[in-house]
C-alpha cells in the first residue's frame, strides 16, 4: 500500500536531456544543446548519478544552455524552504524529510490528495514565488522586459512510491544527502516525523 513518495527534482542545467549517463527525456528541445547529442532516454529506475561518463562532454554541453546552470546558495535554499513551508501550512501536507541541495531537491512526503506530479509543481511554484518575493531568484537578471523570470527548476520529477517499510530508508537517504556533499544536515520547520 503506497503511503508516501520520495521525490527528487532538479534545478535548471543540472541534468541535461542528453546527459551521457542517460536521462528520462525523449527529446532535446534546443538546437544548440542537440549538437552534443540526442536525448539519452533510459528506463533505468536506479540513480545514474554515479555511472561513469564523459564529464568533459557533459560540462561542454552545459555551456550551450541559454542560461547558466542554477546553483542555489544557502540563502536561496532558505527561501525555497520558506516557499515549501507556506504550501505545507496551507495544505497540511506531511513532509517527513527534505534536503535542498544546490542543484536538486529531495523530499519524502505522505501521500497527497492530488497526483504527486501536481504536488511537485505546486511546491516548485511556491518556492519560485518566495525566491522572487525575497529578490533572490537565481535567473532574475534574465527576466524579459515583459514576461516572467525563466524557471529555476526543470519540468518533471523523479518519484519513488513508498510502502510503510520503505519510509525509514527514504528518510535516512534524504537526511544524509547533504553529508555526502560535505554539507551540514538540514533541519526545516515544516518537516515532521511520520506517525
Amino acid at each position: 500500500m503506497i503511503v508516501g513518495y520520495h521525490v527528487i527534482f532538479s534545478t535548471y542545467g543540472f541534468w541535461l536531456p542528453n546527459d551521457p549517463r542517460g536521462s528520462w527525456s525523449d527529446f532535446v528541445g534546443s538546437w544548440e544543446l542537440f549538437r552534443y547529442g540526442p536525448a539519452t532516454k533510459t528506463t533505468e529506475r536506479r540513480s545514474l548519478a554515479y555511472r561513469e561518463h564523459n564529464r568533459a562532454l557533459r560540462e561542454t554541453a552545459k555551456s550551450a544552455l541559454k542560461y547558466p546552470p542554477v546553483q542555489f546558495t544557502g540563502i536561496q535554499a532558505r527561501a525555497v524552504a520558506r516557499g515549501f513551508a507556506g504550501y505545507v501550512a496551507r495544505t497540511s501536507l506531511p513532509v517527513w524529510a527534505c534536503a535542498i541541495m544546490p542543484d536538486h531537491v529531495h523530499l519524502v512526503v505522505g501521500r497527497p490528495p492530488i497526483p504527486v506530479e501536481r504536488l511537485v509543481n505546486h511546491l516548485k511554484g511556491d518556492a519560485t514565488r518566495e525566491l522572487e518575493r525575497e529578490g533572490l531568484h537565481p535567473l532574475a537578471r534574465w527576466k524579459p522586459e515583459r514576461g516572467r523570470v525563466p524557471k529555476c527548476c526543470v519540468r518533471g520529477q523523479w518519484k519513488v512510491y513508498l510502502d510503510p517499510p520503505d519510509i525509514p530508508r527514504a528518510i535516512r537517504y534524504v537526511e544524509d544527502n547533504p553529508l555526502k556533499e560535505g554539507k551540514k544536515k538540514q533541519a526545516w520547520s515544516f518537516v515532521v516525523p511520520p506517525v
